[in-house]
């Protein structure tokens, strides 16, 4: 665990220098869809474009009441990696706020949670309670999540990916590729930037 108690220079200088800026994600990804590749072959989903890949299977999450799309669901490398695009302030990310929120959540639902700085920047791996079988037990969760250009990206990996350093590497080479659709229409701060079925080859 992490000691919050600011002693050591050399702790404070490694924190500022070692999370991504927003040179390297604009180099590395996530990407805004003024930075993608046009001529790469993505799937549009509206919010977000995700490039396909071997062994990747896409599900879409959708919310029963509103039969709105609320997540996508991405299988690859033996690991599971649930995205959701949000609008955000020109000024401001909002990551930060978010893991506190995520952390209250998980410690609300009798789980465990700690924050350490992963490839994409501050992370949350958390304990999360899941009842399966009729019986309750703990699954690792790993929270990550990377601020744009008036827009916010996260994700959620489960699988081989919240322990393998192998599976993880791919894992995080997936959530770089995506591509964010904010568009220019006016939208709230947090809400969900709309996603969408992807169009059939050959439909109209």
């Amino acid at each position: 665990m992490s000691d919050d108690s600011g002693q050591g220079a050399d702790e404070i200088e490694v924190a500022e220098t070692t999370g991504p800026t927003a040179r390297d994600r604009a180099a590395d990804g996530p990407f805004d869809e003024s930075e993608a590749n046009p001529v790469r072959p993505y799937i549009d989903l509206g919010g977000i474009k995700i490039l396909p890949r071997e062994g990747l299977n896409l599900r879409l999450e959708v919310e029963e009441q509103s039969k709105r799309i609320v997540a996508v669901g991405l299988d690859y490398a033996d690991s599971t990696l649930q995205v959701q695009p949000f609008a955000a302030p020109r000024s401001a990310g909002l990551w930060d706020e978010t893991r506190d929120q995520i952390r209250e959540q998980v410690r609300q639902q009798g789980g465990r949670v700690e924050e350490r700085e992963g490839p994409l920047g501050p992370e949350l791996l958390a304990e999360v309670p899941v009842l399966a079988g009729g019986a309750s037990e703990k699954r690792l969760a790993r929270f990550i999540g990377v601020d744009g250009p008036r827009w916010f990206l996260r994700g959620v990996v489960g699988g081989r990916a919240t322990s393998d350093p192998e599976a993880a590497e791919r894992v995080e080479d997936l959530f770089r590729s995506i591509v964010v659709v904010r568009g220019g229409a006016p939208m709230p701060p947090r809400d969900l930037i709309p996603l969408k079925m992807p169009q059939t080859p050959g439909a109209a």
